[in-house]
């Protein structure tokens, strides 16, 4: 007696996992229905836009080019969304007993439901569209988009099959720091590439184009292409080069798969080694002042360094706070007030200061009896934010003026950068005790259920607060730059806009130590509903 087909019944998991999971809150509903609504609308407007693009000069190497950057995050999101796809996740297979070639189809058909198959699926048929001419290019087209699709999907399983191991660890989850920085490159080097592409034509895609058209799964759009100009030897050597990258990937996939259901894992080995070492002060440590301040900016550090969340989202700040003012001085449109992104990047960081602790807060809370111990706490982390903070804001601005060439503006504009990160420090101490919220530590979301409110009053509120406290700085800046007595006082700006940024912050510090005593209970309470 054969055994029964386990596709359907993946397929049906699958779906009925979705349906369950859409159950359990109308807020998880509403936005899964909202981002599934976005994504198809933005599905729905590429197509429209690449069958728009039909019959334009070099339209081929625009597609090629964009299904093999589709194909390149298929191949990168699981990395840095491991959690995306729980309900494929064939470590929950392993104990029931599944052959690993029955088990990839399965799966491989299940990887087919879901808002980014779709999307794909539009994307590549517009791509068709776009670049078809005769019934043999439809009718290759025919086959490249469902095996574009298929290498997309095993590309993607295969990756995460091969790391689910490192994915699903500790370790692991810091892949998905890297998200930001992505984004972030991603975004600009888009923005960059519009503009050029705008200005000078597609035809700057061709030299790519000609290379990429090899590579799976762009080759298979190649192959439409090939075939529309009577190129059958051509098209026919590039959807088996796609045919064949397929196969590729779904016999490592099955390789994988069943190393990962046979191969015993942590929990089934005995520690090797069970000696704890006693580690003295680290180098940091030695570095760092004695006493409480010490103690507590290196405790800060080691959250930058260890905790997914936190360095989540200093990656990103440094990122962005790196990445605008450069590429707008690569355009040629930038500004060295630019450089002030770095520092605002930096300065959020000082924002909720107490929600990063979570939970742990409470063993904090026990040190702070008095509004000395608040200030000295609130003063420790502010200065291990400085430490990279302000060499980083001075590189990012020696850099951007460099690019530009405007060196009679570097001081003004370290000292507009160093006042901006004062301001932000004292606004962010202030809003850390008054506007304290929760961050879960599982998941993606930044912000408790409840608490939204107060994470856009910390964080906005306290923006526009530290702009405000800036105005004198950039009220004087603007007045020497148009008086013609003051070009020769502007390099003062560096040294007045120093002194003026550590008054704000000492200030800010002062205010808010008193305020955190006072508020401790309701601090703990708020940052441990996460």
């Amino acid at each position: 007696m054969s055994a029964p087909a386990i596709t359907p019944v993946v397929v049906r998991l699958k779906l009925s996992l979705l349906r369950n999971g859409l159950r359990q809150s109308g807020g998880r509903r509403a936005a899964y229905i909202a981002s599934a609504v976005v994504v198809l609308l933005f599905a729905a407007l590429q197509l429209i836009g690449l069958v728009a693009l039909r019959g334009f000069d070099h339209v081929e190497s625009l597609v090629v080019l964009l299904v093999a950057v589709l194909g390149l995050g298929w191949a990168v999101m699981p990395l840095f969304f491991p959690g995306g796809d729980e309900t494929l996740d064939p470590t929950r297979l392993v104990m029931l007993p599944l052959r690993p070639r029955p088990l990839v189809r399965a799966l491989l058909v299940g990887s087919l439901v879901g808002i980014g198959p779709l999307f794909t699926l539009c994307l590549l048929t517009g791509s068709v569209i776009a670049v078809a001419h005769g019934g043999a290019a439809f009718a290759v087209g025919v086959l490249a988009v469902p095996l574009a699709l298929l290498v997309c999907v095993a590309l993607a399983r295969a990756v995460a099959t091969a790391n689910v191991r490192l994915l699903t660890s500790r370790k692991g989850r810091d892949l998905a720091v890297l998200s930001g920085l992505v984004i972030a490159v991603g975004a600009q080097v888009v923005n960059f590439g519009a503009q050029r592409l705008g200005s000078s034509g597609l035809e700057q895609l061709d030299p790519a184009a000609r290379v990429v058209r090899w590579l799976p799964p762009a080759s298979a759009l190649g192959a439409v292409h090939s075939a529309g100009e009577g190129s059958y030897g051509v098209a026919a050597a590039q959807l088996a080069l796609s045919g064949a990258a397929l196969a590729g990937l779904l016999v490592l996939w099955s390789r994988s798969l069943t190393r990962l259901m046979t191969s015993p894992d942590g929990s089934t080995l005995q520690a090797q080694d069970s000696r704890v070492r006693e580690r003295g002060a680290g180098g940091l440590a030695r570095l760092l002042p004695p006493g409480r301040t010490g103690t507590v900016m290196e405790r800060t550090l080691r959250y930058v360094w260890r905790d997914p969340k936190t360095k989540a989202a200093w990656v990103t700040s440094l990122a962005v706070g790196l990445i605008v003012p450069v590429f707008n001085a690569w355009q040629g449109t930038g500004s060295v007030y630019f450089a002030c992104f770095a520092a605002g990047m930096l300065g959020i960081q000082m924002y909720n200061q107490f929600g990063q602790d979570t939970s742990a807060f409470w063993m904090v809370a026990m040190t702070i009896s008095s509004t000395r111990d608040a200030y000295v706490e609130l003063r420790a982390r502010a200065l291990a934010l400085l430490l990279v903070t302000l060499p980083y804001a001075a590189l990012v601005t020696v850099l951007t003026t460099a690019m530009l060439g405007d060196w009679a503006r570097l001081p003004e504009a370290l000292g507009l950068s160093f006042a901006l990160l004062g301001a932000m420090l004292a606004t962010g101490a202030w809003t850390s005790a008054r506007f304290p919220y929760s961050i879960p530590q599982e998941g993606y979301k930044n912000v408790a259920p409840g608490q939204t409110g107060l994470a856009w009053i910390s964080i906005f509120g306290g923006m526009v607060a530290a702009a405000v406290l800036c105005a004198p700085v950039i009220a004087l800046t603007v007045w020497l730059n148009v008086s013609e007595a003051g070009h020769g006082l502007l390099w003062l700006l560096l040294p007045g806009g120093t002194v003026y940024g550590a008054g704000l912050a000492l200030v800010g510090l002062r205010l808010a130590a008193p305020l955190t005593v006072r508020r401790l209970p309701e601090i703990l309470t708020a940052v441990s509903k996460g």
